[in-house]
């Protein structure tokens, strides 16, 4: 017979964010981006925990800069095949979102 050990991480692998009647912004996606690329230990010397975490603040402004980039692009790419669909109306109202 055989013996399993397991163990179970003090951190958790399932975290639940919701909103209310509206989708997530760039900034709230970038953070959870963010969080899930880096992470800084608690134990690390105090002058590179916080050299980390200012790291981590200028990634979050990068990915939701970049994140608003794309939306942009989408409602153009959006926009033109409306426009080609032949509901211009409905373009202009896409386009002023």
């Amino acid at each position: 017979m055989f013996s399993v050990d397991v163990s179970v991480s003090a951190d958790p692998i399932v975290a639940i964010h919701t909103t209310d009647k509206r989708g997530f912004t760039p900034e709230e996606v970038a953070s959870r981006c963010v969080d899930k690329l880096m992470s800084v230990s608690e134990t690390a010397h105090p002058l590179i925990k916080e050299q980390a975490k200012a790291f981590k603040r200028d990634m979050q402004k990068v990915v939701a800069y970049y994140m608003r980039e794309a939306i942009s692009s989408d409602r153009t790419t959006v926009y033109n095949a409306l426009v080609d669909a032949g509901q211009p109306e409905l373009a202009d109202a896409v386009r002023r979102l």
